[in-house]
């Protein structure tokens, strides 16, 4: 699975994707996008875009992009806060499809 994080997703998260490939918006050259340039641009690369954007499923029409969106819900969006909901995530990369939004808190 080919998994994407979004700027405001700590790149820290990388590690705990094990048996993905997981690049960042940074390193995708995606850096500087808005939502639906992103989410464009992603469609035709990557299968999942990892977010903390808790707005975008209301900012663009999801079911126009061939890419699925997990949103990681926690109190900061600092690594220690995120870990925890990284068993679930990854559970949840075996069952998502595009244009589907996940939100885990």
């Amino acid at each position: 699975m080919k998994v994407l994080l979004d700027e405001c997703v700590t790149r820290h998260l990388k590690r705990d994707f094990v048996e993905h490939e997981v690049l960042t918006v940074d390193e995708a050259g995606f850096k500087g996008l808005k939502n639906g340039q992103l989410l464009q641009a992603a469609s035709d690369q990557y299968d999942v875009l990892v977010t903390v954007d808790q707005n975008l499923q209301y900012q663009q029409n999801l079911k126009t992009f061939a890419i699925a969106i997990i949103v990681l819900k926690a109190k900061r969006s600092t690594y220690p806060f995120l870990k925890p909901l990284m068993p679930r995530a990854l559970e949840i990369l075996e069952k998502i499809r595009p244009g589907e939004i996940i939100m885990l808190s």
